[in-house]
């Protein structure tokens, strides 16, 4: 198995490598500006001291920093804008890479967990890449430039910072195991809870009416302390850390400032090469010291966002390596499958991710309704997915319309049917642009009087006008699923597919939306259903079992 390293390079910083390598330089160049601003400082300062203050030095000094300061500026503003460039041209790759293949394929991995992975673990590549990488390319020059001046003016104080240095790289790589496996943790407990959530929210209906809302609640409140207390060991490994890094810096500062301090008081008379520190030398190296360790200080720091890119990128890699099969055709818009309609599944095998389904032998016409039928978990939805094309067949054949389905006749295929889910999802549309999937202009009441529905629109405070939002407020679950069927009218087609038109509905509901579905075949539409209801398969003019 490859390292995180090699992971990380090949898919996260290899495409933006260029980039990367430019903002490097810029940053390194911006830093090694500063030792000339601190010899100008420190030529000046010596002038005053020594009673040589005349106005062209001081002016010359001033003119140095000033310079030195805005080419610093200039310098940074730019390495930043490349590295955000590169940051978000690497989030926006992996997000559209991860979208557009979770949309198109069957995995094992939750819809929660995959828009947490979108959503809220990508966006922590930010830092990693703006800050991480950068820094790594100024500690691999700017301490060694400024440990060579140091040398040059003092064995002592070059002899000090080599010492001191090390120390935080190496205490930096052992918190560094720590802080992955924290961060890790802190990822796959994000997931969790995502995941956690959506199954608690698609549930809400059914955990309210067997009384057991103070369970969810509990439960909920139990993995948000798990997700706190992993945040928080993260958050203590990343203080501790840079309060003993800080450490070690603030020593390293200040035992130069006190070897300075006391050769320039002549209590110290070794130390340099030949001759005593001079006050412009020693005040050079007050200045330089600090900035010695700055760059293993912002190395540290980006440390933990190494390791939280470090944990993304292996949740990325852990998805690309899981089992999937992808839809069949492109998913694109297409003109509707020219011929007479018709479906007949034989000895067909889907294909999922782990396991193979036998769907059972099917022949649809027009003006009736089939009920595919079996027990939980058999595939009776993954009987609707296979015909509309969404899964894959490992074996057998079905065949549409005088042809079979292929990758070529797929999206052709799906512009002549519909599909009603089990549940009721409604965008942020008004109703009367929901209703109309394929943007006819059609007159919709047509369709939701033969979907029952004419009077639940009629009621709606804004009519047509209406925004449900994503939970459907304003309307009841039957409510909702008539929407939905008269939506499948709307879109045209010959096929309908419904998958548990009847769950979780009480008797009467059931009985109007079976009644819909009746008058939805007989207008000549023909009509798949899975079910499990009784009421439904008894109405259906035809049955086929899934055996699992």
């Amino acid at each position: 198995m490859r390292s995180p390293r090699a992971m990380a390079r090949d898919r996260i910083i290899a495409p933006v490598d260029g980039l990367l390598r430019r903002a490097g330089m810029l940053s390194v160049a911006a830093g090694l500006v500063w030792p000339v601003q601190a010899a100008a400082i420190a030529w000046a300062i010596s002038g005053w001291v020594g009673g040589d203050a005349d106005a062209a030095r001081t002016l010359t000094a001033a003119g140095i920093i000033a310079a030195g300061g805005i080419l610093r500026a200039a310098l940074d503003h730019r390495a930043g804008a490349l590295l955000f460039r590169a940051a978000d041209a690497t989030i926006a790759r992996e997000r559209r890479a991860l979208i557009g293949r979770e949309a198109r394929a069957v995995t094992g991995a939750g819809s929660a967990a995959i828009a947490s992975l979108a959503v809220q673990k990508l966006p922590l590549l930010q830092p990693w890449i703006t800050r991480y990488h950068v820094a790594m390319t100024r500690v691999s020059v700017l301490p060694p430039v400024l440990l060579v001046l140091a040398f040059c003016l003092s064995w002592v104080v070059g002899l000090t910072l080599l010492v001191a240095g090390p120390l935080i790289p190496l205490f930096m790589a052992l918190v560094g195991m720590a802080a992955e496996q924290a961060s890790r943790r802190q990822m796959s407990e994000i997931g969790t809870m995502n995941e956690m959530l959506m199954d608690r929210l698609a549930a809400l209906s059914d955990i309210r009416l067997l009384g057991a809302t103070e369970r969810a609640a509990t439960g909920f409140a139990d993995r948000a302390e798990g997700l706190r207390r992993r945040t928080m060991a993260v958050l203590r490994i990343a203080f501790l850390s840079s309060t003993v890094l800080e450490l070690f810096s603030a020593l390293g500062v200040a035992m130069v400032a006190v070897f300075v301090g006391f050769t320039l008081l002549g209590e110290i008379g070794f130390g340099s090469w030949g001759t005593p520190l001079t006050l412009a030398e020693g005040l050079f190296l007050l200045l330089i010291a600090p900035e010695f360790f700055q760059p293993l200080r912002d190395l540290s720091a980006a440390w933990h966002d190494r390791a939280a890119g470090f944990a993304v990128v292996e949740e990325l890699e852990a998805l690309d390596a899981a089992e999937r099969v992808s839809m069949i055709g492109d998913g694109r818009d297409a003109a509707p499958l020219p011929g007479a309609f018709a479906l007949r599944l034989s000895g067909a095998v889907a294909a999922l991710p782990g396991r193979h389904v036998r769907l059972p032998e099917l022949e649809v016409a027009v003006g009736g309704i089939i009920a595919v039928t079996g027990p939980s978990g058999a595939g009776k939805s993954t009987t609707l997915a296979a015909i509309a094309g969404l899964v894959p067949l490992d074996a057998g054949r079905i065949a549409v319309c005088g042809t079979d389905l292929t990758p070529d006749t797929a999206d052709a295929w799906r512009a002549r049917l519909a599909f009603v889910p089990q549940r009721p999802h409604f965008p942020d549309l008004p109703l009367r642009a929901w209703l109309d999937p394929r943007s006819t202009g059609a007159d919709p009441w047509p369709a939701l009087r033969m979907a029952d529905a004419s009077r639940i629109v009629e009621r709606l405070p804004a009519g047509l006008d209406t925004r449900l939002g994503e939970s459907g407020g304003g309307v009841s679950g039957g409510e909702a699923r008539r929407l939905m069927l008269a939506r499948a009218v709307m879109a045209g087609g010959d096929l309908i597919l419904a998958d548990e038109p009847t769950a979780d509905l009480d008797g009467a509901t059931a009985v109007r939306i079976i009644a819909s579905l009746r008058r939805i075949a007989q207008a000549g539409r023909a009509v798949v259903v899975a079910t499990h209801d009784p009421a439904l398969i008894a109405a259906a003019d035809a049955r086929a079992k899934v055996a699992g």
